[in-house]
């Protein structure tokens, strides 16, 4: 019984100092502005660098064009060294200046779509169809920076 009581206090006090380390938003941290847009790829063993040939001549050729019109801040591709292990062995990164950078606008689809060739796009569709055949796609996030402080 007696364990049992000094368990359930210093559970109790944890608890409690717990509690008085919650911190709380825009007096002990801010939320940053950019957001950053990630996917989350499982790529089949041994497919990595024809997936990535794939990526090089579809969405690293329309992050690249939308980073030239402004549309976005910049992008990424990050892979594990460990390919084998995890949910995941390769990120997609896509960063943006703002929130309202992701809204929908009718002025930048169409500043797009004016660079962005016909032959462009069937080519960037015909690769992205075979991708399911390399790869399986685990997740998608919109992160903003936590600033401590």
């Amino acid at each position: 019984m007696k364990n049992v009581l000094v368990t359930l206090l210093l559970t109790a006090f944890s608890f409690t100092a717990f509690a008085q380390d919650r911190l709380e938003i825009y007096q002990d941290y801010d939320l940053g502005t950019e957001i950053t847009v990630m996917t989350t790829v499982k790529i089949d063993a041994n497919m990595e660098d024809i997936y990535l040939a794939g990526l090089r001549n579809s969405w690293v050729k329309a992050v690249n064009l939308q980073k030239e019109l402004g549309t976005i801040k910049d992008w990424k591709i990050l892979a594990s060294d460990l390919p084998q292990s995890g949910e995941f062995n390769m990120i997609l990164m896509v960063m943006f200046e703002s929130a309202a950078d992701l809204e929908p606008s009718k002025k930048k689809y169409t500043a797009f779509m004016k660079k962005w060739s016909e032959e462009a796009r069937k080519q960037s569709n015909q690769i992205s169809a075979k991708y399911p055949e390399v790869r399986t796609l685990t997740g998608e996030y919109r992160m903003r920076e936590i600033i401590l402080k």
